[in-house]
């Protein structure tokens, strides 16, 4: 396994080190001790705490909007669609489960112009969600009384994965993942057939 560099060294000590104790309870020495260099040599890396904390983030919902993007443009069916992009969130975040909680809880400790643009990009993956849910509603797979709320439910279920999700556990990310869309999509279904290619209408 090839060795990661010093500043992708900084990143992981430094998404360990806020998931633990959070970004504002987290010291630059806190980082340059458990980086295994001098405080002083941190600098030659960054010029503060925030840009590791910006980092992570970006790359985090870089991460879920590069997952979701090519599902939400292909030419699957809705259902097909969603279980697609559920195995795809939960394992970003399996996948990634010290950067996914920073990515989650610290990001509001941006200053405003940082966390302006994650709220672009944190806005963008949910508008993908909601392009995928309005499909599935207009070709009659799913039955929305509210896009918002539905939208809001799907994710809120699959971003508490950080909290108890265990990589060594019994379940891989995508039996998770099946698990959610089996519970959700009963709720999501329209009644009119299921899952087939041509939508789920009755002929």
């Amino acid at each position: 396994m090839p060795r990661i560099g010093r500043k992708e060294q900084i990143l992981e000590k430094a998404s360990q080190l806020f998931r633990s104790k959070g970004y504002h309870g987290t010291t630059i020495r806190d980082i340059s001790e458990a980086s295994g260099i001098l405080s002083g040599s941190l600098y030659a890396h960054i010029d503060s705490k925030e840009d590791l904390l910006f980092e992570i983030t970006d790359r985090g919902a870089d991460l879920f909007l590069k997952s979701l993007r090519p599902i939400v443009d292909g030419d699957e069916d809705p259902v097909t669609k969603l279980r697609q992009a559920m195995v795809a969130h939960v394992r970003v975040i399996a996948d990634n489960l010290e950067a996914a909680t920073v990515f989650f809880h610290e990001w509001k400790a941006l200053t405003r112009e940082r966390r302006a643009c994650i709220q672009v990009k944190r806005d963008e993956y949910e508008d993908l969600w909601g392009r995928l849910l309005d499909e599935g509603e207009q070709k009659g797979s799913f039955h929305l009384e509210d896009e918002k709320f539905a939208r809001l439910l799907i994710l809120s279920a699959m971003n508490g994965l950080y909290q108890w999700y265990n990589p060594q556990g019994a379940q891989s990310p995508e039996e998770v993942a099946e698990r959610f869309a089996a519970i959700l999509l009963a709720g999501l279904d329209s009644g009119k057939g299921g899952d087939s290619g041509d939508g789920g209408r009755t002929p």
